[in-house]
């Protein structure tokens, strides 16, 4: 079944972790532990996204599998560089179920944890975005956190507060945030292409 390439849901199918993190080519190559991600449909030249970056496998053995880094890639996003736990989801094939938004892969930029507050068994989530990243980001519209798809309940300024129920805590990395954290972004699809659309020619 074919795949479409560099295409991703935002639901986060199971944390792997960075075991190594080598210089390569000015950049990196990292590999990683897929933990529980199913492997077996996987091969050589796939995307799979890692803390929101599309990445393409260049090696695989076992329950381990490697991708190149570049440096302009390390640069623009978070968390790439340091052996840990990650968010992994593989690319979207034709016949999935669409289960979050549309997502590509492509960090659009890197914000801040603000807050990150018990309010029962939710967690309240509070991101600074960049400011010329905030604009895209709308009250009850979609946002991607470290690879996870996610509801914005408010905004104000380039602020905007999510909250995250147990599921997606334990399913994701998100369960480790603090506040000064940063964290990679990227906007909804559709507000790029509104945007593209209302823009003079």
């Amino acid at each position: 079944m074919p795949v479409l390439e560099t295409m991703f849901t935002g639901i986060i199918t199971a944390i792997g972790k960075i075991v190594r993190a080598e210089p390569r080519d000015k950049g990196l190559r990292l590999t990683i532990d897929a933990g529980p991600l199913d492997l077996q449909d996987v091969g050589v030249g796939d995307s799979i996204a890692i803390n929101g970056v599309c990445l393409t496998v260049v090696t695989l053995a076992g329950r381990e599998f490697e991708v190149d880094v570049s440096q302009e890639t390390i640069d623009c996003t978070a968390g790439l560089g340091t052996r840990g736990s990650v968010n992994l989801e593989k690319s979207l094939r034709l016949a999935d179920r669409l289960g979050g938004h549309l997502v590509a892969g492509h960090v659009d930029g890197v914000g801040e944890v603000i807050a990150f507050d018990q309010v029962g068994e939710n967690r309240r989530l509070v991101v600074r975005a960049p400011r010329e990243l905030a604009k895209y980001v709308a009250r009850k519209g979609s946002v991607t956190v470290q690879g996870v798809s996610l509801t914005v309940n408010r905004v104000a300024g380039a602020e905007f507060e999510i909250n995250l129920i147990p599921h997606t805590l334990e399913m994701t990395t998100l369960q480790h945030l603090v506040p000064g954290a940063r964290v990679n972004l990227e906007i909804d699809l559709i507000a790029r292409y509104v945007e593209r659309m209302l823009a003079p020619e």
